[in-house]
């Protein structure tokens, strides 16, 4: 088929054209009611929770599909319109050390309704009685409190101010009943998310004079729940693969996307009506419903984003460009896994997080990090690094002083090769850069520099000269860079 002129993915080409996991016929599917109202239609989105939703109507454990609200005025939906709402998902990467990959088609969504132009539509939402889960990504900054925003306008500016108006819309128009209640997910990258979402929502709703009575069903009849998410969706196929994909397929997709097999919505709640409205999580066990999610928040920022921060100097001294070419290199992927399995699980291990769940996240961020599909580049990861180094591994750094009788060698090349990035010779984007090029140019030498910076509260927050070992460590690590460089110090040097 010439795959420039071929036919677009529809849903009466979708029926046949791919062996699908599925009990219910892709008809019965799309004949399912609207349970789910959510505001964005960005990859994410598409390739975690709709893809969640998706797999549980093909098994028949949901059956209900998602009215989807474009919140931005830029775009079009016309992609959405021409493929009845179809898109194809290629998952494709890394598990247990073996390359997988797979294609499905998501029929989840339903429709796509453009905020502007047509808000009424989206009000009419809100008094659907079959919606019962609101799901958002906004973007971390969409989650905010805009006093100059009006619930009334046609429509709002800001995601609460929407979600108020909404809100308050079902509210009149079910006469308060307790039973109407909305489960809340946002799926914005903040702590506590869902809690900052109500919060933002009772104080719109003061801000407008709304009824008490309003305030009271907003807290308790309806159910803000903080969320975790966890997918790299990096979005569209590349080029190439693109038109492969059309030419095996047989068919265009201009929605298709693109994401890793690795997959995690954790959800924090422990009551009844909420597992009853997300009957979705049946469907996988990647999705978590529990009382509490703080340890999967601490597993993705320890393990996954602090082995990312303390290896990325390390990796672009290296030579190295994405995550993936350097996890081809033996000595550098042996760092990485005495990184995690050595110096970094022992830190989280012993509370309420066992060593065989930081032992298994470990793998599947082993297999992550070394997943070919994924352009990963550390020059992305290096964005704002003295922020992320004090957020994501100080705290590691000073648990591992308390837990662990040993010197932290491989944290201490990766500091040592932080070190040697931030030494002024290159522009870098970090709020600390001129700190540390000013003691670059005081100090000089390893043995000098490195006492003065590891104990610049400053800078971490706190006297990191005090765990025991780590400046003699960063110092001969930091020697060993400048002298002889990065990969032959990784050949040469024992970590273990």
């Amino acid at each position: 088929m010439n795959v420039t002129t071929g036919r677009k993915l529809d849903k009466r080409y979708a029926e046949n054209m791919l062996q699908l996991n599925r009990v219910l016929p892709l008809a019965a599917e799309m004949q399912f009611p609207e349970r789910v109202l959510q505001f964005g239609t960005g990859v994410l989105l598409r390739g975690l929770p709709d893809y969640f939703i998706n797999k549980a109507n093909q098994i028949g454990v949901f059956g209900g599909r998602i009215a989807v609200v474009k919140s931005t005025a830029s775009g079009s939906i016309e992609s959405f319109v021409q493929q009845d709402n179809l898109y194809t998902l290629h998952v494709k990467g890394i598990v247990d050390g073996r390359e997988v990959q797979q294609v499905d088609v998501i029929s989840a969504i339903s429709r796509v309704i453009p905020a502007v132009g047509r808000w009424n539509d989206v009000l009419e939402l809100a008094r659907k009685p079959t919606i019962e889960v609101v799901i958002s990504n906004t973007t971390e900054v969409g989650i905010v409190y805009d006093e100059n925003d009006s619930i009334w306008a046609a429509p709002p500016s800001s995601f609460p101010a929407k979600l108020t108006a909404l809100l308050y819309s079902r509210y009149l128009f079910f006469n308060g009943d307790y039973e109407k209640g909305w489960v809340v997910l946002p799926t914005e990258l903040i702590d506590n998310n869902g809690e900052q979402l109500k919060a933002i929502v009772l104080q719109t709703a003061r801000a407008h004079g709304l009824d008490d009575g309003f305030m009271q069903w907003v807290a308790e009849a309806n159910d803000f729940c903080n969320t975790l998410v966890d997918r790299i969706v990096p979005g569209k196929l590349p080029r190439q693969e693109a038109r492969q994909a059309a030419a095996e397929l047989g068919y265009r997709d201009e929605l298709a996307i693109m994401a890793e097999p690795f997959r995690l919505w954790a959800i924090q709640a422990d009551s009844d009506r909420v597992l009853d409205k997300l009957s979705f999580a049946e469907a996988d066990d990647a999705i978590v419903i529990a009382p509490d999610i703080s340890k999967f928040k601490e597993l993705k920022l320890r393990l996954l984003n602090g082995s990312h921060t303390f290896s990325c100097a390390l990796a672009m001294m290296c030579g190295f460009e994405t995550v993936s070419e350097a996890m081809k290199c033996a000595n550098f992927s042996g760092f990485i896994r005495g990184l995690l399995l050595e110096e970094l699980v022992p830190t989280l291990t012993g509370g309420h997080i066992t060593e065989m769940e930081a032992r298994r996240f470990s793998g599947a961020v082993l297999d992550r990090f070394a997943n070919p599909f994924l352009n990963h580049r550390w020059k992305d990861i290096a964005m704002n690094y003295t922020t992320k180094m004090r957020m994501r591994n100080v705290p590691t750094l000073t648990r591992y002083a308390q837990c662990v009788q040993a010197a932290p060698r491989h944290m201490a090349l990766g500091l040592a090769a932080f070190l040697q990035y931030v030494d002024g010779s290159r522009v870098v984007a970090d709020e600390y850069a001129s700190i540390f090029a000013d003691l670059w140019r005081k100090y000089r030498s390893p043995d000098r520099l490195v006492p003065e910076v590891l104990r610049n509260r400053e800078i971490w927050g706190v006297d990191l000269s005090e765990v025991p070992a780590l400046t003699e460590q960063v110092i001969y690590f930091l020697d060993s860079l400048l002298q002889v460089g990065a990969k032959e110090t990784l050949q040469n040097v024992k970590l273990t």
